[in-house]
């Protein structure tokens, strides 16, 4: 068997294509990588179709070189796998192609200030400020921070051209929460489209407002806001006046040859038209004195210019057809009507309802400036991207110097337009010619200093990945002149890969020896220009400041299974999985799995792999991972359905939520159209948050579902997902009426039990779930509803029923309901029986760092830290143990230490549960400053955390009289 697949393995010539370097794309999910894509179409049960390759501006993509075969030391690549090892030293980290403040709290803070200072003096630059947090949360990397900044900057933008830019983009992220079929770009709302993304509301400032509570979609258009043309009539001294509304129009005293033909008007209708004409038709000229004037050579038919003359009457544009209209604009533009030109503006923005109007008028918009109507187009192409950016006309449009400047001429040019197309086409193809001409853009419309800095930075990340390196360097250069130090770090790379190895090293050590307190990356960098011990001592420095980023571990396990030491290497690597669901950790893992000859844990991480991203490449993207599988499939042993479901059962009470993952994967792959397993998978992804991932299983889910009850619940649990509750109810409640469904049940009760509810109403959720067991449904289900019931119990103060619940879910395996029982201990007052409860988890799930957080909370002091510091070397990334330690601490008068915790966790994830204890701690010591700078940083996190606003304000209060 072994000999076939590695005849097979050798017939891909798997080691040409590996011989050279080739990048590859990694999406982001949030901590994980993951990217969404589109919903198949077509009859029947609908196949997923592989979504597109997306690059995350935090996570990129890296180089996996191979070693040559060797030929001494326990592992020989070649009787293992044919492309060989990774080479530790050929390993290379990505740049974050974001904004990466030094002093990121103090950025926040400042960022907070500016915020503050505009909202408080009506400054109309708030919509930048709300745009620079959003560049400033990129290397957060929270979803929710940068759609609420995002929001914040609809909110606020003050035209209608940033509104459009703003609305396409918040739509843009919530593509994945879309139901199929996609609405059409500038379709009306749906009941459950958020206001600030209505395309009317983006263009139409009379019906634009971030608080109304009633989309525009719903209610009638509005009335042109332009009044009609004053009416002015002559008297025999030659003075102009106003006609009454009493008097009878006059009868028609002017006619315009045009060709050969003539059209009647009303001199003073037409004079009043703009200033201009009012000059012609009264002034000195000799047109003043005729009672027919020649415009046969003024670009307007016979047509346009009756169009002109009823509207001159009427004040009306709504009668005419679109071609019509554009004469009249031209019209206006030439003879400076402004009345006439924004109702045109206005009518021929309301009739752009698609992508193919926009095509036919944007040039007409463009040739006369039409400030609505180029925004209105422009809304229909931004809300099709990606898919616009592959139109010719439109890229020409969007990414030329020629396109910038006609939209610029027409008042629709910007750094938000190009900020938002450059970051969709980063994802789409980090060195495409389209993402380069959009940052050059971009870079042309930066003002404002962290603009300039992240269009420069941007640029070079771009032209380093393009191997365009001497442009790359001049492109971080000008970037750190702007002040991006982390820029730096792309100079550095930028010269090493032009063979300035030393030049790079020293400019990195400087980086690192300018700061007292140097961040995890420049530790990162530097070890690039290493070698030996200094390397590893730098990459080691890197985990310790940093232990989020992925390449110490790498480079780590490559270079224990260098030195043959293989479980090691797994368990190095394994360490960034247990907290961060990385493909290219996972993919590394695998290749280590290959090498050792472990085909079922190699098949596991891939399929993994495939869970998170459906069209991932192993082997430097030249064998799909289905394909891998396949080739595995001799080595491995096979499960029918049943087999499958005793695997699920097992490893998702073992708490193996990778290996359930991968198992749902393998049930799918036999069953591609199963909707509770698509179901499943997003509940996992969900538990190992993959958001984005999991709500792509969920509109899978939805697309397969065959039963019109099953559909609704699906839909339902997206809307829940996506913030609309009550119409997830509906949803639960239409699913229960075609058909009672554990699921429904199930939606109707967690929907429910959403919110504080009163004792009655908790058991009203209570009985919602115990009709959903009455139906059928599997254990692993039903393990979930008796354990919320419990969690109902317990708050309800209910705790014999809640311990029933329980243990009736530890019964069927659920075994996450260990955690449940320990809390109805604890709240009996049996802690020891609590603490032993927690240890029945700890041993089941060994490598749950929330096992052992809970745990902690019923130990003594010394079991409570020990507990805490494993649940830290599991999950850096979890709060809760830095705030205990350094509590105790400030217990301890050990104040600087207490500080000295904190900080070493803000650091890498600024938090604001972590900057609030932190500024209180200085509060305590006095330290204002740093109070007042603490709070600043966690309320740009979340402006309206209460404790926090009331620290700030004694803190201001106090530092107020001393300045």
């Amino acid at each position: 068997m072994t000999n076939n697949f590695l005849t097979t393995i050798k017939s891909l010539k798997l080691i040409e294509g590996c011989k050279a370097a080739q990048l590859y794309a990694l999406s982001s999910l949030g901590p994980a990588s993951t990217s969404g894509s589109g919903d198949a179409g077509g009859s029947g049960r609908p196949q997923p179709p592989p979504p597109p390759k997306t690059i995350s501006l935090r996570s990129g993509s890296l180089y996996y070189p191979h070693a040559a075969p060797s030929t001494s030391g326990a592992f020989t690549p070649e009787h293992h796998l044919p492309c060989g090892l990774p080479v530790a030293d050929a390993l290379e980290p990505t740049l974050d192609a974001c904004l990466r403040p030094v002093d990121h709290i103090g950025a926040l803070a400042a960022s907070f200030r500016r915020v503050s200072a505009a909202t408080a003096g009506g400054d109309d630059d708030l919509c930048d400020a709300y745009l620079e947090q959003h560049a400033l949360f990129q290397s957060i990397g929270d979803a929710r921070l940068l759609r609420r900044s995002l929001r914040a900057a609809r909110v606020h933008a003050d035209d209608p051209h940033r509104r459009v830019v703003l609305a396409a983009w918040l739509r843009y992220e919530r593509r994945e929460n879309e139901l199929d079929p996609a609405p059409p770009p500038l379709a009306p709302c749906t009941a459950t489209t958020p206001l600030l993304e209505c395309p009317r509301a983006a263009v139409f400032a009379s019906v634009s407002s971030g608080v109304e509570p009633v989309c525009p979609c719903r209610r009638p258009p509005p009335t042109p806001a332009t009044p009609p043309p004053q009416r002015l009539r002559r008297n025999t001294s030659g003075a102009v006046s106003e006609m009454s509304e009493e008097e009878e129009p006059e009868t028609n005293d002017l006619w315009f040859i045009i060709g050969e033909e003539e059209v009647a008007c009303e001199r003073s209708c037409i004079a009043a038209l703009s200033k201009p004409l009012n000059t012609l038709l009264y002034g000195g000229f000799a047109e003043a004195q005729r009672d027919r004037i020649d415009f046969s050579r003024d670009g307007i038919t016979a047509r346009g210019m009756g169009a002109v003359a009823a509207y001159s009457r009427h004040g009306q544009v709504d009668d005419f057809p679109p071609d019509i209209i554009s004469q009249l604009l031209a019209f206006a533009n030439k003879f400076c009507c402004d009345g006439l030109k924004a109702a045109c503006d206005n009518k021929l923005a309301s009739m752009v309802r698609g992508v193919d109007d926009a095509h036919s008028l944007i040039e007409v918009g463009l040739e006369e400036a039409s400030h609505l109507l180029v925004a209105s187009c422009l809304q229909a192409f931004l809300r099709e991207l990606p898919k616009s950016l592959t139109n010719p006309d439109i890229a020409r449009l969007l990414c030329s110097p020629e396109g910038r400047e006609c939209l610029d001429i027409a008042g629709n040019a910007s750094f938000a337009l190009y900020y938002f197309l450059s970051y969709v086409a980063m994802e789409q193809d980090l060195k495409s010619n389209t993402t380069v001409m959009l940052l050059e853009r971009l870079n042309e419309c930066a003002e404002l200093p962290w603009q300039k800095q992240l269009a420069l930075h941007q640029l070079g990340c771009v032209m380093l990945a393009r191997g365009e390196f001497e442009d790359a360097q001049e492109w971080f250069e000008a970037a750190v002149a702007e002040g991006h130090v982390y820029s730096l770090a792309g100079e550095a790379r930028a010269k090493y890969k032009r063979g300035h190895k030393y030049a790079a090293y020293k400019l990195m050590n400087s980086v690192v020896g300018d700061y007292e307190e140097p961040a995890g990356w420049m530790y990162q960098e530097r070890s690039l220009y290493c070698v030996g011990k200094e390397k590893q001592s730098d990459l080691q420095s890197a985990t310790e400041l940093d232990p989020t980023m992925t390449f110490p571990y790498k480079y780590r396990a490559c270079a224990l299974l260098e030195e043959d030491n293989a479980a090691s290497a797994i368990a190095e690597i394994s360490k960034v999985i247990g907290f961060k669901m990385a493909t290219d950790c996972l993919e590394l893992r695998a290749w280590f799995y290959l090498a050792l000859e472990e085909y079922e844990l190699a098949v596991q991480d891939v399929r993994a792999i495939l869970t998170l991203d459906p069209s991932y490449m192993m082997f430097h993207g030249r064998m799909h991972g289905e394909q891998l599988i396949e080739l595995l499939r001799g080595q491995v042993q096979q499960w029918d359905m049943a087999d499958c479901w005793m695997q699920l059962y097992d490893r998702w009470s073992a708490v193996d939520d990778i290996g359930s993952l991968a198992v749902v994967q393998q049930m799918l792959s036999r069953e591609p159209g199963n909707s509770s397993l698509r179901f499943r998978q997003s509940l996992l992804l969900l538990r190992l948050n993959c958001q984005k991932a999991a709500m792509r299983s969920l509109r899978y889910a939805r697309n397969s579902s065959v039963h019109e009850h099953e559909r609704l619940v699906y839909e339902g649990w997206i809307l829940y997902d996506s913030g609309h509750r009550d119409e997830a109810l509906a949803k639960a409640e239409q699913s229960i009426s075609l058909q009672r469904s554990f699921e429904a049940f199930f939606l109707k009760a967690y929907a429910l039990g959403d919110s504080s509810l009163d004792t009655e109403s908790s058991l009203s959720v209570v009985q919602l779930l115990e009709h959903a067991n009455s139906c059928a449904s599997d254990n692993l289900r039903k393990g979930q509803a008796y354990n919320n019931m419990g969690s109902i119990f317990v708050d309800c103060d209910m705790l014999d029923e809640a311990a029933e619940c329980y243990g009736i879910a530890l019964n069927i395996k659920h075994t996450r309901a260990h955690q449940g029982l320990a809390r109805v201990h604890y709240l009996k007052n049996r802690k020891q029986a609590a603490f032993d409860e927690m240890t029945k988890l700890v041993q089941i799930a060994t490598n749950s760092a929330s096992a052992y957080e809970k745990r902690s909370e019923y130990g003594e002091r010394d079991a409570a830290k020990n507990d805490l510091n494993t649940a830290t070397l599991l999950d850096p990334t979890r709060t809760y143990p830095y705030r205990y330690r350094a509590a105790v601490l400030m217990d301890e008068n050990k104040e600087e230490e207490a500080i000295a915790e904190l900080s070493g966790a803000i650091a890498f994830k600024p938090d604001l549960q972590l900057l609030h204890l932190r500024a209180a701690f200085f509060d305590s010591m006095g330290d204002t400053a740093s109070t007042m700078r603490d709070c600043e940083a966690a309320l740009c996190l979340d402006p309206t955390n209460g404790d926090t606003l009331e620290l700030y304000s004694k803190a201001s209060a106090r530092a107020e009289p001393a300045s």
